[in-house]
């Protein structure tokens, strides 16, 4: 007789009849949107004082008169492409110097290497 035997075995369940009792996979795509509350719109924001929607990839004004100054909007863009600019001329500058250390770097090794030939030399001759 085993000690831990067969004493317990719990019975199958039965298969379900359906495997979802709710009939909204029966209605269509727009019936179940407004069932399940699917339909978002489209997100809007407040900056500012400005209320902004979202349409087309591109954040637009509820009210049309986001951009405000013309000026001011010519203004960022000429100082964007100013920094932009700069920028780059950054990045050329640090590529530059970094050329310059590698090649400081690989005269110095060479150097190096000459000296410690010279010195080894010297002690041969001695």
């Amino acid at each position: 007789m085993p000690l831990f035997g067969n004493s317990f075995s719990p019975k199958k369940t039965p298969p379900r009849k359906w495997a979802s009792l709710s009939n909204l996979h029966l209605l269509d795509r727009s019936t179940r949107e407004v069932e399940l509350g699917l339909e978002y719109g489209t997100p809007t924001i407040n900056l500012a004082g400005q209320s902004l929607k979202f349409e087309n990839g591109h954040w637009v004004s509820e009210s049309g008169n986001f951009l405000g100054d013309r000026r001011e909007l010519q203004r960022l863009r000429k100082r964007n492409q100013q920094l932009e600019e700069e920028n780059n001329l950054l990045r050329l500058k640090v590529d530059i110097l970094l050329d310059m250390l590698s090649e400081t770097t690989a005269e110095s090794h060479l150097m190096e290497k000459e000296l410690e030939e010279l010195k080894q030399h010297n002690r041969r001759k001695k």
